[in-house]
């Protein structure tokens, strides 16, 4: 029992690393997902990224979508992932999605 309880803050601290590596996983899908739609959206109707960005993320997240145009739509999204471990302050994941641009000048 006393080596038990000897054991126990490592095997909490343990739990506590993988717990917080999935939530750092779950983040980087969620950024490059909306990354992906923020691009998708804005290459087909412009001004549309920054809501499909926000729309396609959880929203504890806190996502923010910075988009440049051009030939090409290329949006960044950054995802704050919160720490569950206290000597953490949480991370910012960056991805970037790169779509062509549908709409030329003629408007078509």
């Amino acid at each position: 029992m006393l080596e038990f309880a000897g054991f126990l803050p490592f095997l909490l601290i343990i739990g506590m690393a993988a717990i917080q590596l999935g939530l750092v996983g779950y983040g980087a899908n969620q950024a490059g997902s909306a990354a992906r739609a923020a691009a998708r959206a804005e290459s087909l109707t412009p001004g549309t990224g920054q809501a499909a960005a926000t729309a396609s993320t959880s929203t504890w997240l806190d996502p923010a979508a910075a988009i440049g145009t051009g030939d090409t739509v290329t949006a960044e999204v950054t995802v704050h992932v919160p720490a569950i471990i206290p000597l953490f302050d949480g991370w910012d994941i960056h991805r970037t999605a790169t779509m062509p641009n549908d709409k030329t000048d003629d408007g078509s």
